[in-house]
């Protein structure tokens, strides 16, 4: 930007393959056309903060300018932001504002796998229905994010960590914006799958087969970390309300009590942070 390529004598300009570099290029080369060595420092002061609140957000510290890095989605994550949104959540089972404001939101979305899997725990324990279905089962009570949130449980009862799940999805929802497909053997099975089935139901109904096209990823390209956290949680409170709707069942418990409707949601809270903590190193 202080020493731009400039047009030669015979009017010929160097222009760098590195879009970034050149686009500081470009602005040198502005501001060297106004000629104003106080906005030249302005400027440049300016891109220096920027930088280094990016080197602050790559080192899990969001406070100040480097607060905006929140918005972003990264295929990686930082143990130190992993568990501070671990607390986070142990702090609000259901939901925190901080998980969106104060940490990154890929790293929140690993906590809140983590915590979905001992909610899911608890809440099939106490509805009989198997870990990996909670999600479906309290769909039936409210309306709820089931694809993901169930996506994420079967892999995590099958062994995977929070981590490689979060970091999956995430960064094959950014292929995806990027035009490309993260998959395409796992999208060729699935489209197959879907036209057996469209022909198994209804052969011949076009509404029917496109309902049941799988879609390239499962999250918003545009913003699939915040995505991600969005229906983790979702699931969480769907795990919360199945435990609530079979502990109401019990012969012992008045409906019209809050007192009792409180006891229960304090059960369910001390119980899922109880399996949340004794199995916390799964958390990475």
């Amino acid at each position: 930007m202080r020493k731009p390529y400039l047009p030669d004598d015979q009017g010929y300009l160097v222009q760098s393959y590195v879009r970034v570099e050149e686009a500081a290029h470009r602005v040198g080369r502005a501001a060297h056309a106004i000629a104003d060595q106080d906005l030249t420092d302005a400027v440049v002061a300016d891109v220096q903060q920027e930088l280094a609140a990016v080197e602050q957000a790559e080192l899990g510290d969001f406070s100040g300018r480097a607060r905006q890095a929140v918005q972003l989605s990264r295929a990686d994550t930082s143990p130190l932001q992993v568990n501070a949104a671990h607390d986070f959540l142990h702090a609000h089972p259901l939901w925190s504002s901080k998980l969106f404001e104060e940490v990154d939101p890929t790293a929140a979305a690993v906590a809140a796998a983590h915590w979905l899997q001992a909610a899911a725990e608890i809440a099939g324990e106490a509805s009989g229905v198997s870990p990996a279905s909670v999600v479906m089962e309290a769909d039936n009570i409210e309306a709820l994010a089931v694809e993901t949130p169930t996506l994420v449980l079967e892999r995590l009862i099958a062994g995977e960590s929070p981590r490689r799940v979060v970091v999956d999805l995430v960064a094959g929802a950014m292929i995806a914006a990027e035009g490309k497909l993260p998959d395409p053997d796992g999208l060729v099975d699935a489209i197959k799958e879907a036209r057996a089935q469209a022909e198994q139901y209804g052969p011949g109904d076009e509404e029917l087969l496109a309902g049941l096209m799988p879609r390239v990823t499962p999250l918003d390209p545009a913003r699939p970390a915040q995505d991600l956290l969005e229906d983790l949680l979702d699931g969480i409170r769907g795990c919360w309300l199945l435990y609530r709707s079979h502990a109401e069942l019990g012969d012992d418990v008045d409906l019209d009590d809050e007192d009792a409707d409180e006891e229960i949601d304090e059960e369910f809270f001390a119980a899922v942070r109880a399996e949340a903590e004794a199995k916390r190193e799964r958390l990475l």
